[in-house]
């Protein structure tokens, strides 16, 4: 015995289990029995076709609505018995932005901090350090009604931290930003999560749970038809391949007898393989090459977008892809 301490594993809570979560609408399943994690401090994104049951999710787990079926956890309590406690955990950006636009940026926050009955002396501590995290100090006093959508979007989000959330819920909180308020947006997203706030996105913007999600589950007609890491997802679609670019015809012609599946470019002088994009497959690949003395100038990994996932696993073309 060395009197060495254990090593401690510190495994992630989960800040919202669901467990056979169903709800319909009359005749209607909107939702036919969903299972999901979402572990505490990341990012979870919850994609699906119109109609597909994403909103109605987020209203159960917000307690908007009552499940049918089914046990819902938000931050450790139950969302059935336990609404008021969910509630204070968490906070909810919706598709448009929350703000009453005849007050100036500093009265709608004023106005949410009244709501959190905040005192007077930490209302006056909070105000401030939003306006400034959000770089909205110099239009504080302007009517909400004279700011851009990405300042509107701001503003909501900076009302919904007012009251400290451990969980927060945005329900496509780009949708109508231009690239360079979607990208602000989503640094301040990361910020959040890099103190420790738990993040459940829908999104419309595949790109979107591409660049910002820990986890991805898909939703198709009430059901979820997959979950996963997105580079998880996009494994599951066939059309990845490696990619090999060689210094001349010669050296393709030696490539494609060596790996007959491949489809030539020959005035890229490339040659396209089938792979998983995995270290395995692609060790394999280029070990075939060196035991035959080909050499490839180049190469890249090339594996399906999430639109392509999305497709996939919904036969729905993606509404961002659509819009296109």
């Amino acid at each position: 015995m060395t009197g060495r301490p254990p090593i401690v594993v510190r495994m992630r809570s989960s800040a919202i289990e669901v467990s056979g979560l169903r709800k319909a609408f009359g005749d209607k399943v909107v939702l036919g029995g969903i299972d999901l994690e979402v572990q505490a401090g990341t990012i979870f994104s919850l994609l699906g076709p119109n109609g597909a049951g994403k909103t109605t999710t987020v209203n159960v787990l917000t307690t908007l609505i009552k499940a049918d079926g089914g046990t819902v956890r938000v931050a450790g309590h139950d969302a059935a018995t336990d609404a008021k406690a969910v509630r204070a955990a968490i906070g909810v950006t919706g598709q448009f932005a929350a703000v009453d636009e005849l007050l100036s940026g500093q009265e709608n926050l004023q106005l949410m901090a009244d709501l959190h009955r905040l005192g007077a002396a930490e209302s006056k501590r909070i105000i401030p350090e939003l306006l400034e995290h959000f770089e909205l100090t110099e239009s504080a006093q302007k009517l909400a009604s004279t700011y851009s959508g990405g300042m509107r979007r701001k503003l909501d989000l900076a009302m919904t931290l007012v009251g400290d959330p451990q969980i927060i819920f945005l329900d496509e909180p780009t949708t109508g930003l231009d690239p360079r308020s979607r990208r602000t947006m989503w640094g301040i997203i990361r910020e959040l999560v890099a103190r420790g706030v738990t993040i459940f996105l829908t999104t419309q913007y595949l790109e979107e749970a591409d660049q910002l999600a820990d986890r991805i589950a898909v939703l198709d007609g009430g059901r979820l038809v997959a979950q996963g890491t997105a580079a998880e997802l996009k494994r599951r679609i066939p059309g990845g391949h490696v990619r090999l670019r060689f210094a001349d015809v010669r050296e393709l012609d030696a490539a494609a007898l060596v790996l007959p599946g491949g489809t030539r470019d020959d005035e890229a002088l490339t040659l396209a393989v089938p792979s998983d994009g995995g270290t395995k497959s692609l060790r394999d690949l280029l070990n075939r090459l060196d035991e035959q003395s080909v050499q490839a100038e180049e190469f890249s990994v090339h594996t399906p977008d999430l639109d392509d996932v999305f497709l996939a696993l919904t036969g729905h073309a993606s509404n961002e892809e659509m819009a296109k």
